[in-house]
């Protein structure tokens, strides 16, 4: 979407909205008269808009869990009227759509500013609120239910596996024991009790905040962020014509990680070195267009310090 999985520390400028690696995503999808694109991420709508404003006869079908999304569909729809259609859904639920034979389909993972910025959201420790976190407000536990009710596996696989933080332990030993004071309710209090648990001595080395991981990891566990993004692939190829482009923005290693492994298995490539399948047993059905990820440059940086994290790969269906 439109910036990074994690937060800043307090010199780091808050952007607005801005699509990350706008002209990066335009040149691989290229987009001509009489395409349909599937945007799979609405979010603000920043990479939608771009993909219909200069090229004539182009539809751009859209898709978004957040309810906050389908109230900025209405915006695009009134202004691109039929050439613009939005569904309120999951694309971890893709198989479901109805639109199909697409020229193209871009994922943007992660969070928008819409979400980050707005408090009550409770994605952000920068602005004390409820610790909700849920890409839909409307469906599923909330970050604070979560931390109160999970087992410890849950727990762990949140801060450990998801969060990648190195001193998992304490956070969840700290949870635990947290739980019925009130400390698991908002945002401040949250940080407060992880940023202890993980130390003083991290907080000098790095400029990241200590709560940052273990927030990133809460979010993805109770949106099952990386279970939707292994669904959402295969289902979103299925659904390109040949020759069509599948453009895929990851924020962390854990998104490029499923992102890297899908492309060189569609392009009949070994996934991961332990991958010792012999030829015969791969297909191929796309080409990888870069065998590198895509990376923002300085100048989109400078302008927008949450791309910094930004990684965009492709691949085109043969």
């Amino acid at each position: 979407m439109l910036c990074s999985t994690g937060e800043f520390s307090n010199t780091a400028s808050t952007c607005g909205h801005v699509p990350v690696l706008l002209n990066e995503t335009l040149e691989l999808i290229s987009p001509k008269e009489g395409d349909k694109i599937l945007d799979a991420t609405f979010g603000g709508g920043g990479h939608s808009k771009a993909l219909l404003k200069d090229t004539n006869n182009v539809t751009v079908v859209a898709i978004d869990r957040d309810p906050e999304a389908s109230i900025r569909a209405e915006n695009m729809r009134a202004e691109y009227g039929e050439s613009f259609r939005f569904y309120s859904a999951n694309f971890s639920n893709l198989l479901e759509l109805a639109e199909s034979e697409f020229n193209a389909v871009l994922f943007d993972f992660g969070l928008s500013s819409f979400q980050l910025d707005t408090a009550e959201r409770g994605f952000s420790f920068r602005m004390d609120a409820p610790a909700d976190m849920r890409m839909n407000p409307e469906s599923g536990l909330s970050a604070a239910e979560f931390l109160e009710t999970s087992d410890e596996e849950g727990l762990i696989r949140a801060i450990r596996n998801y969060g990648q933080e190195k001193r998992w332990r304490r956070v969840v030993n700290a949870i635990i024991q947290a739980r019925g004071t009130g400390s698991l309710q908002r945002t401040g209090s949250l940080a407060n009790l992880i940023a202890k648990a993980v130390g003083v001595n991290r907080i000098r080395r790095s400029f990241v905040h200590p709560a940052t991981r273990s927030f990133q990891g809460i979010r993805i566990e109770i949106n099952k962020e990386l279970s939707a993004i292994e669904r959402g692939l295969p289902a979103a190829f299925d659904r390109l014509l040949p020759g069509g482009v599948l453009v895929a923005i990851s924020f962390h290693s854990l998104e490029d990680r499923i992102v890297k492994r899908f492309c060189r298995r569609m392009a009949g490539r070994p996934e991961h070195s332990a991958d010792m399948r012999v030829q015969q047993e791969r297909h191929e059905q796309a080409k990888m267009i870069s065998t590198r990820p895509i990376l923002p440059s300085e100048e989109e940086i400078i302008h927008n310090p949450r791309s910094r994290s930004a990684r965009l790969r492709a691949i085109k269906r043969l």
